[in-house]
């Protein structure tokens, strides 16, 4: 069933959805203003406050006072009211405190642009962060008696270690990602191999490795993590 908002618009189901696939992130509202007028000039403002990993859609649009309808409303998407040059019907305050919804009401355009600008930011997603830890050179192969490859390796900049990330580069780019599970400097089963030492590391499931190629091992300092941002329960003025 489709969904008919205030301003006639109409939001079809799966619509949110395919947004959301979009632009990674969504930040779904609902709109009040007190006149056509303001509400035909609130509403690209309001959307122009996305940024490249979140989008902001407008589920629910109207003109007038904020109502238990548009609480409804916002409960489907971001569970956020905003209101401009407009004030709430005497059930708002009770019921957005009990569902969670937070109802913010401004006078100012360009300060309800820039607080939805804000509170996208906070749903952008933290970047991984490498540090390099070693790198080594290929400078042999050898065929596994339990299966794989052994790659014969040269540490030409800090350390190899056991259970660290790495991943082998051609001339074309990187090629093979996975764990030291096992290291070897002759026959002895090793932690770690430094700079100047020549170390066995075993690959079991790839064999398209080359002489010349690159090891590089690697620490993710920070996991590409989506942040929420929750809303406040209640009615909040921001007026000048």
């Amino acid at each position: 069933m489709d969904i008919q908002n205030h301003n006639n618009s109409t939001i079809r189901p799966g619509q949110r959805e395919s947004y959301q696939q979009e632009a990674f992130q969504s930040l779904e509202i609902a709109l009040k203003c007190d006149s056509v007028g303001s509400l035909e000039a609130v509403t690209p403002l309001v959307r122009d406050a996305a940024n490249p990993w979140v989008k902001i859609d407008v589920i629910h649009s109207g003109v007038g006072l904020i109502s238990k309808l548009d609480l409804e409303m916002a409960l489907t998407g971001s569970r956020l009211v905003i209101g401009f040059n407009v004030d709430t019907m005497p059930q708002v305050e009770h019921i957005s405190r009990e569902k969670g919804i937070e109802v913010r009401i401004y006078n100012v355009i360009y300060q309800l642009a820039n607080d939805l600008r804000e509170i996208a930011s906070r749903l952008v997603p933290q970047e991984e962060e490498e540090e390099i830890t070693g790198e080594a050179k290929v400078i042999a192969l050898f065929k596994s008696s339990r299966g794989g490859i052994i790659l014969g390796c040269e540490v030409v900049k800090g350390t190899l270690s056991l259970g660290d990330n790495f991943r082998v580069i051609s001339a074309m780019g990187p090629k093979y990602t996975g764990k030291i599970e096992s290291l070897h400097i002759e026959k002895d089963a090793v932690k770690e191999a430094k700079k100047g030492q020549q170390a066995g590391l075993k690959i079991s499931n790839f064999k398209d490795v080359k002489i010349g190629d690159l090891v590089e091992c690697f620490e993710v300092k920070k996991q590409r993590l989506w942040r929420n941002w929750h809303p406040k329960g209640g009615v909040f003025q921001y007026k000048v």
